[in-house]
C-alpha cells in the first residue's frame, strides 16, 4: 500500500506572507535603530569613524542577508525558515535583550532608567519594541499549520 502525502500549496499562505512583511519590518526597525545609535555616537564622540564603519558594515550585511533569506522563506525554502527562526528569532532577539537584562541583573532600576530617559531613548525604545515584536510574531507565523503545509517537501 502506498501512502499519499498531501501536496504542498504553490502560493504562500497568509501566514507566510505576513511573516515576510514582519521580517521586513524588523529589518527596517533595525536600520532605524542603527541610524539613531550612529547619530548618538557621533554627537557624543563616543566612537571613532573606524568603529562606526565596522559596525555599520556588519549591520548592513546582516540586514541584506535577512531580506534575502526572508524572500527565500516567502518562496517556500525550508532552510530559510529555519535560518530565520534560529539566526534572527533566537540569536538576534538574544542580542537585543542581553544589554537591558544585564543592566537589570546588575541592580539597575527600571523606574530610574525610565525617569532618566530622553526623547531619543524613548524613540529608540519604541523602535526596539516594534523590532522585537515583529521578530517574535514572524517566527510564530512561520510555524502555524498553514505555513507548515507550505514548507512541507513537495510530493
Amino acid at each position: 500500500m502506498q501512502t499519499v502525502l498531501p501536496t504542498r500549496p504553490t502560493t504562500p499562505p497568509a501566514e507566510v506572507r505576513t511573516a515576510h512583511r514582519l521580517w521586513l519590518t524588523a529589518v527596517a526597525a533595525g536600520a532605524f535603530e542603527t541610524v539613531l545609535a550612529i547619530g548618538r555616537m557621533v554627537a557624543d564622540g563616543t566612537a571613532s569613524a573606524g568603529e562606526i564603519g565596522v559596525g555599520l558594515a556588519v549591520r548592513l550585511t546582516v540586514f541584506t542577508v535577512a531580506v534575502l533569506v526572508a524572500g527565500r522563506m516567502r518562496g517556500g525554502a525550508r532552510w530559510a525558515r529555519i535560518t530565520l527562526a534560529i539566526g534572527l528569532g533566537v540569536l538576534g532577539t538574544a542580542s537585543m535583550v542581553v544589554q537591558p537584562l544585564g543592566y537589570l541583573a546588575d541592580g539597575g532600576s527600571l523606574s530610574a532608567a525610565l525617569s532618566q530617559a530622553g526623547a531619543l531613548d524613548w524613540v529608540f525604545g519604541a523602535s526596539r519594541a516594534v523590532h522585537v515584536g515583529a521578530v517574535l510574531a514572524a517566527v510564530a507565523l512561520m510555524f502555524r499549520p498553514a505555513a507548515n503545509a507550505y514548507f512541507r517537501p513537495r510530493s
